[in-house]
């Protein structure tokens, strides 16, 4: 039977008794996860070249350690910890897959083949994929709606900080002690933020900034499943975050690779210069983008699916001409322009997941959306970049992972602007503006 609402009075719950800088402390621990989230994951691409000399793999096979490693076990751990995080404590979830994840990083370093470190990936999606959907959930209980496309372009900056980690830390330790210390000492930090996660964090008062009348309380897998297939404003943001996330996975996954074959720079140049490209423009791109977003949504709700869709096809003519350049300067520039552009659309898209939802929904509204990220964006995106490289290989030699890499984040930002724009459009059709006292 379904729930009722939750009354939604004040209360006074620990956290709304804490210090006003306290909500700030907890999403700095949450963007320090997923830092650590991003950086085990990516710290993989820095280490391609040596894996694959030593391995003997196939750009395909890499592109399969990538993406498919992540997706197969998303099913079984992402939306069981998602039904969890909506009617558990969610700091102790975020605490406890941290703490797995890092310790399944650190058994990376001990493969002796494709399908040892294909399990020991697997182990690292298990607990990235646990993570995700209660960080989210936690935001959108300490940051106002108005604050929170901003809030979530801050979480968005772990993203860049850990893609910026797993390059540089990754590349200087492979050059220093080999790729599998690299693995071992990267896994290492995170089982001190687990440890402060745990010890340290309130878990907040679920629903606390939801509209009058939202349902707090959690509903049965079948109604929380049929109510958001039925809600056309969450599944376009959904569809439309799991193709243009394709685009990113491609640049943080490939672009390391692409800088070692066309350019000839060591692996521990390429996690310097690499990481400061993705660090100039990933830094204040999200919170640009959370900003620019919150102004916006002001005016109009529609422009966190407009947004978006608009910035997933903007990056496309920077990295275009980024993979064209003959010299490396010019190259890391130009990257850099098109890899801001692309992040600034982040905080629309996790901001609306959240808004478009029930608060008891919410942690497995991310997790169906991070399913789609890992099936299409990450599995499929990464594993299609790395098969047409080797259908072009022949032809374009060592430009051809850089095709091959364009070709798909063009097709991508295509669609992506399509379906964002079929969002805008539900919003006012569905009630959504509505609801949100937009109309």
């Amino acid at each position: 039977m379904a729930s009722s609402p939750a009354p939604r009075g004040e209360g006074s719950a620990p956290e709304e008794s804490a210090a006003p800088w306290y909500r700030w402390y907890v999403l700095g621990l949450l963007i320090l996860t997923l830092l650590f989230s991003v950086a085990d994951r990516l710290v993989f691409s820095i280490l391609i070249e040596p894996i694959k000399a030593e391995f003997k793999l196939s750009d395909t096979q890499l592109g399969l350690l990538g993406g498919v490693a992540f997706t197969l076990t998303y099913v079984f751990a992402g939306f069981p910890a998602a039904r969890l995080a909506d009617r558990s404590v969610r700091k102790n979830i975020v605490a406890g897959a941290i703490t797995f994840w890092s310790l399944m990083t650190a058994l990376c370093g001990l493969a002796v083949g494709f399908w040892t470190l294909f399990l020991a990936r697997t182990g690292v999606g298990v607990g990235e994929g646990c993570s995700g959907p209660a960080s989210q959930s936690m935001i959108a209980d300490y940051f106002r709606r108005e604050e929170l496309a901003r809030a979530m372009g801050f979480l968005t900056v772990g993203s860049t900080m850990g893609t910026v980690t797993g390059l540089m830390a990754g590349g200087l330790l492979a050059e220093a002690f080999g790729w599998r210390w690299a693995f071992i000492l990267m896994g290492l930090p995170g089982v001190l933020i687990g440890g402060l996660l745990y010890l340290t964090v309130i878990e907040p008062r679920r629903g606390r900034y939801a509209p009058a009348g939202s349902r707090i309380e959690q509903t049965s897998v079948r109604e929380t499943v049929s109510t958001l297939l039925a809600n056309r404003v969450y599944l376009g943001i959904v569809m439309g975050y799991a193709v243009q996330i394709m685009i990113g996975y491609g640049m943080a996954f490939w672009m390391a690779p692409i800088m070692i074959r066309q350019f000839s720079v060591s692996v521990s140049d390429v996690a310097i210069y690499l990481g400061l490209a993705f660090m100039i423009s990933g830094l204040p791109g999200p919170i640009l983008g959370g900003f620019i977003t919150d102004a916006l949504t002001r005016r109009d709700e529609r422009w966190r699916a407009w947004y978006p869709g608009l910035a997933s096809l903007a990056c496309a003519l920077p990295l275009w001409f980024s993979l064209q350049a003959q010299t490396l300067w010019p190259f890391l520039i130009l990257f850099s322009i098109a890899y801001g552009i692309f992040v600034s659309s982040q905080a629309p898209i996790m901001s609306g997941i959240q808004a478009a939802v029930e608060p008891s929904q919410r942690g497995f509204a991310v997790a169906f959306a991070m399913f789609f990220n890992n099936l299409i964006g990450q599995a499929a995106g990464l594993g299609l970049i790395g098969w047409l490289s080797d259908s072009f290989q022949p032809e374009m030699g060592v430009r051809g992972l850089g095709m091959a890499m364009f070709t798909v984040s063009l097709g991508a930002g295509l669609v992506a602007l399509a379906i964002f724009i079929w969002t805008a459009a539900q919003m006012r059709r569905s009630g959504y503006l509505a609801k949100m006292g937009r109309a």
